[in-house]
């Protein structure tokens, strides 16, 4: 996802690629989730599948799966790609008035955007803030405002943002709903009634705040990442800043639960470690050992149109392809049963949706906003 804000101190802004992989994988992932085909393995007689259905799925409440990681991954690489944007904008002469006009209609953009897909499903007005985009509204400005300052600033920012935010669940006064860490009766239901009426959804609208942090952790990564340090500074410092984060995020769970639905301190720090050490991962294989250069590509295509794809399988992309194929995978695999014919279905919309990124791609069409 292409990102922009203020001047940056470094003008380095080589491509680096696993960036653009790191992207393109975490929306792959989400279209497969948008053909319904991991929510088919808990299905099967099969301990392990059943597991990978369960990784595949966000945690009932108290806990993390690797599911619970992906909006998280998708806001700090957006932080990431900042610092590139904004050097590559300068590089072509924007002016930083420019740059910083973007940087406001843009979030304008993934706000409205946001609304527009709540108000499409539903076919009436809904104001609320659950969903990625929203969120990213709110996360990406505010980073894309700070991003100038020092890092002690920029972390000292996020922490305080955090310790705000667990003492309002904390100790917020709002009658009914003073119980922190229960479902419904917590400060997020509270904001989610005054929103919306009364909500059904244990998603928190006002994880929008604390989960500002992984966005400007991902600045700063980017940053470094664009720094003329070595090669093994950066690596350092990133797995010593993930298993810090690791280790604080797990630790702070016997004191404030990891909760990923209404994004609690202890969550975003073990999801902000995880993410880390993803993006650690993905620099050391692609950019410095280029053990998975050719087979990044297939993810980088889906990553350089990323918006359009979400939006795409959002407004019901996904639903109108299975409906298409459905016809032809019954006629085919019906001897497989039921569970044959809904997996094939859902792994012939995954490759048309990945297809329709490099059709896109190919004929050089990037959609961004």
């Amino acid at each position: 996802m292409d990102s922009n804000a203020q001047s940056v101190s470094s003008p380095i802004a080589e491509r680096v690629n696993s960036i653009d992989f790191f992207r393109g994988l975490t929306m792959f992932l989400l279209m497969g989730e948008s053909t319904r085909l991991f929510s088919q393995f808990g299905s099967f007689d099969n301990k392990f599948l059943q597991f990978i259905g369960t990784q595949l799925s966000h945690h009932q409440w108290h806990g993390l799966h690797f599911w619970d990681l992906i909006q998280p991954f998708f806001m700090f690489i957006v932080g990431v790609s900042i610092p590139f944007a904004v050097a590559n904008r300068l590089k072509k002469g924007d002016s930083n008035r420019l740059i910083t006009l973007h940087a406001f209609k843009r979030s304008f953009l993934l706000l409205f955007l946001g609304w527009a897909l709540y108000c499409i499903k539903p076919g009436e007005i809904v104001f609320r803030m659950q969903d990625v985009l929203t969120q990213l509204s709110v996360t990406y400005l505010v980073a894309f405002l700070i991003m100038k300052k020092s890092v002690p600033f920029q972390v000292i920012f996020t922490l305080i943002i955090l310790l705000l935010t667990d003492l309002a669940y904390r100790f917020f006064p709002v009658d009914g709903f003073n119980q922190p860490w229960v479902v419904y009766h917590n400060l997020g239901a509270w904001v989610n009634n005054q929103l919306e009426g009364v909500s059904k959804s244990p998603w928190a609208s006002i994880n929008a705040f604390p989960t500002i942090a992984h966005t400007v952790w991902g600045v700063l990564f980017g940053k470094l990442l664009m720094s003329d340090k070595t090669v093994a500074k950066k690596i350092q410092i990133m797995l010593i800043a993930g298993v810090t984060a690791l280790i604080i995020g797990y630790s702070l769970n016997f004191v404030t639960p990891i909760i990923k639905k209404i994004a609690t301190s202890s969550f975003v720090f073990a999801s902000g470690g995880w993410t880390i050490l993803a993006l650690c991962l993905c620099y050391w294989l692609i950019d410095v050992k280029k053990i998975f250069a050719v087979g990044s590509k297939m993810f980088i295509i889906v990553g350089m149109n990323c918006i359009f794809i979400y939006l795409f399988f959002e407004i019901g992309g996904s639903d109108f392809l299975s409906r298409i194929f459905t016809p032809f995978t019954k006629a085919l695999f019906s001897w497989g049963g039921d569970l044959t014919v809904g997996i094939i279905n859902s792994l012939a919309v995954w490759a048309s949706l990945w297809y329709l990124c490099y059709w896109l791609y190919k004929n050089k069409i990037f959609i961004k906003i």
